[in-house]
């Protein structure tokens, strides 16, 4: 069984430096990388390594996300295609767990992620370090390397890393490309996937490692983006995402938000969007 490893890349070349590192740690190294670019070049002088890299380039100021993953997919030639964020760094069981989970229990399979502060990595990747001072998200699950969980929902979905056959991918449509820049694209892809029939568990072992970066909360940099994603998936779905989100504009004042239509009453000032960065030591949001 072959497998592809994808991830999407603006700028943050030294993360994707790191990403391909743990790819070369890997116990089971991919047999393949793509690399769908959002931006005109790709970066130069990366790491060598023992598997072919594939560059693909998606134009678009606004980060189109759902169309990288379209074209990041079309170019891969793996059985299994492995999505990972390039924030992430992979553990070196991550590729082998997702290969050995393909047919049993099969479907897509969702990996932990263990938040990192920042200079984590800046000496060098040690993966004994990392599990000790990565921190978990507070609403994710905690899974044993050996484990096989159902998710409770397809909202589960986390699009920083998680596997699929690409039979299954197709199977689904892939991802809806009229959503545009930060949000909605994942979830719409898991009632795709709910749609099809195609089953979601939580894989223990497949563990990857986020590399930090700031983060912003409430999301004002991403404002217009969100609503607009967010209205879209209301026509489709007959519901809203990203609620979090939605919830923190609406206290905020910038928008009118009921069961049926948002309505905006403002945008974010400069000064508000500048606000929102977090200190270094804020990890997720």
């Amino acid at each position: 069984m072959s497998v592809s490893v994808l991830t999407l890349v603006r700028g943050r070349r030294e993360h994707l430096v790191n990403l391909i590192a743990g790819l070369n740690a890997s116990l089971r190294q991919p047999d393949e990388l793509v690399i769908a670019y959002m931006q005109p070049a790709a970066h130069a002088d990366l790491p060598a390594t023992g598997f072919p890299i594939r560059e693909v380039f998606v134009a678009g100021d606004e980060m189109p996300l759902a169309a990288a993953r379209n074209r990041a997919a079309a170019a891969a030639s793996g059985d299994q295609l492995i999505f990972l964020d390039v924030d992430c760094v992979p553990s070196p069981t991550l590729v082998g767990r997702y290969a050995e989970t393909a047919l049993q229990p099969g479907g897509i399979r969702l990996g932990e992620v263990l938040y990192l502060p920042a200079g984590a990595v800046a000496d060098g990747i040690d993966f004994a370090a990392l599990d000790r001072i990565g921190k978990r998200h507070p609403d994710k699950p905690a899974i044993a390397r050996d484990e096989i969980r159902p998710t409770p929902s397809h909202g589960e979905l986390w699009g920083l890393s998680f596997a699929i056959a690409a039979a299954d991918w197709r199977r689904a449509g892939g991802m809806d490309e009229r959503y545009i820049g930060y949000g909605g694209e994942e979830t719409d892809f898991a009632a795709r996937l709910e749609q099809a029939g195609v089953a979601m568990w939580w894989v223990g072992g497949a563990r990857a490692y986020h590399q930090h970066h700031v983060v912003h909360t409430p999301a004002f940099q991403h404002f217009d983006a969100i609503i607009r994603n967010a209205r879209l998936f209301r026509a489709t779905w007959g519901r809203w995402c990203m609620q979090y989100w939605l919830g923190q504009f609406s206290e905020r004042g910038l928008i009118a938000w009921d069961d049926e239509a948002i309505t905006i009453l403002r945008q974010p000032t400069a000064e508000e969007i500048a606000g929102s960065k977090m200190s270094p030591e804020t990890l997720f949001s």
